[in-house]
């Protein structure tokens, strides 16, 4: 994931690699509010940004599955990539640094017709709220 802008509290972050797919695709752009606390202002369901616990260079977009003693544990919604707490535990409060809340997906091709424009700027946009883009797949687990 790379970031864009400075330290403040909104930025646009895009994302890079399978593990959030399909809610998130490579190449998409997140809206993301930065948190002064992980605890406080994530609630289950959410897609945030931390650092990667084992590599704490690295930024990492998953989603805020349960809160558990020590942290929270997230899983990528791609349940083929294991990049998430199935590998490296329950992640840190510090760790974790903004809550996802939009993402704008660009086109991946040039668009020919009215009907392909329409078609993509119906989807091009998304508001990522726990309550509906959680995935039942999550839920089961």
């Amino acid at each position: 994931m790379r970031e864009q802008g400075a330290r403040l509290s909104w930025q646009l972050a895009e994302v890079t690699g399978p593990s959030m797919a399909p809610t998130l695709l490579h190449g998409d752009w997140l809206l993301i509010q930065r948190i002064s606390s992980g605890a406080e202002q994530v609630r289950e369901g959410d897609v945030v940004v931390l650092r990667h616990p084992l590599q704490q260079d690295l930024l990492i977009v998953k989603r805020a599955v349960e809160r558990r003693e020590g942290g929270w544990w997230v899983l990528g919604d791609n349940s083929f990539v294991e990049n998430d707490s199935r590998e490296f535990g329950t992640v840190p409060d510090e760790l974790v640094l903004a809550r996802a809340r939009g993402r704008f997906r660009p086109p991946r091709e040039l668009q020919r017709s009215v009907a392909g424009v329409a078609s993509w700027a119906a989807s091009c946009v998304r508001l990522l709220r726990p309550d509906r883009s959680f995935s039942r797949r999550l839920r089961a687990r």
